[in-house]
């Protein structure tokens, strides 16, 4: 293990001493925290993590290493895209030697192969606190010797880097899904799949127009939305067609803009396994799995409806048109590895679909 010294600098003028692992190389981006106890890999490979500073604050991290790695158009294994999509890494304890069947790696290794910088004995709970007083902030990871600048990533077009640059097929069922890949993470993909249909994975700007489908699905992905204005072109005249249409957390606020809705950056972000949404229609509250750091703002004028709310701060958390068969939810019902209580979205939306 690299025992080099790296310190986690804060726009504010906190600085956190540590460890680096993983790469040895200064990084910038937005700091956040995740309140996960398990899934790092799905997390780290995470597209809606781009351009981002990962805080992880349950205390012990790389306890069952890292399951085998697949190329970047593959299904298999746990992860949520073909490679690591973090800025950059922040633990306070990061286990050196893991035990698990399935693990082929360290996480220190996988970083190292993946270009990213992470850093260890960090206090998170103490810098979690202080993203909570003063909200997600700018942050940088820096060497003895070796600076960078701080970097914002709401202010360049993160979707255009995590999108498909290509479309692509899955599946052979004979309901047709487009997915438009704002930086789509593969257990959407996982469970259409899994309910028989075909999925057109497409690029974040692709002519919608030009492809034959029964529905679209709006995919999670990072950054500002207002930043990816082709997306909300096409999901606006996607609207047009009038066929279902299903977005998930991203995909809320794409589907907002295009409605002519508006969205607003949120103080910290909900990035956790425990976020209780309360369901307008039955008044059941389920747990959901979420990584987002705008939301949809609750003024909704005479056609569209809030779905989901969340209990804890009553944001926005999904919306419905009253007549049309669109709508989003601003959590991840694919959730991996879980909470999975809103899976069955995904089949009232393939009803509306049949």
């Amino acid at each position: 293990m690299n025992r080099r010294r790296a310190s986690l600098v804060l726009e504010d003028g906190h600085v956190f001493e540590g460890e680096v692992f993983g790469e040895a190389r200064p990084a910038a981006g937005e700091v956040v925290f995740n309140t996960g106890m398990a899934g790092y890999p799905e997390s780290l490979t995470d597209p809606s993590y781009s351009g981002q500073i990962l805080v992880l604050t349950y205390p012990l991290i790389g306890n069952y290493g890292v399951p085998p790695g697949t190329g970047p158009e593959s299904l298999d294994g746990p992860f949520e895209s073909g490679r690591v999509q973090v800025a950059g890494l922040i633990v306070s304890s990061l286990c050196p030697a893991p035990s698990h069947w399935s693990s082929t790696r360290t996480l220190d290794a996988w970083l190292r192969e993946e270009n990213v910088a992470g850093i260890q004995g960090i206090p998170t709970r103490t810098l979690t606190k202080i993203l909570r007083e003063k909200g997600t902030m700018l942050g940088k990871i820096v060497l003895p010797g070796r600076d960078t600048d701080f970097f914002d990533p709401d202010k360049i077009n993160l979707v255009e880097r995590v999108s498909t640059k290509k479309v692509l097929s899955y599946g052979s069922g004979r309901k047709r899904i487009a997915l438009l890949d704002c930086g789509a993470k593969n257990n959407i993909i996982r469970c259409l799949v899994n309910r028989g249909v075909t999925v057109l994975r497409v690029p974040w700007d692709h002519d919608l127009a030009s492809l034959d489908y029964d529905g679209l699905v709006i995919s999670n992905g990072p950054g500002n939305p207002k930043m990816c204005g082709r997306a909300v072109e096409e999901a606006r005249k996607a609207m047009a067609r009038g066929k279902p249409i299903f977005g998930i957390c991203l995909g809320n606020q794409i589907l907002a803009l295009a409605a002519g809705l508006d969205t607003y950056k949120l103080k910290y972000g909900h990035r956790s396994q425990n976020q209780p949404c309360l369901d307008t229609r039955t008044g059941r509250c389920p747990i959901t799995s979420q990584n987002h750091g705008y939301a949809v703002k609750p003024e909704l004028g005479p056609d569209w409806e809030a779905w989901f709310v969340n209990a804890n701060d009553g944001t926005n958390e999904g919306i419905r048109h009253k007549r049309l068969p669109f709508r989003a939810v601003q959590f991840h019902p694919e959730g991996a590895p879980g909470p999975r209580d809103t899976e069955y979205l995904f089949d009232e939306f393939l009803e509306a679909v049949k």
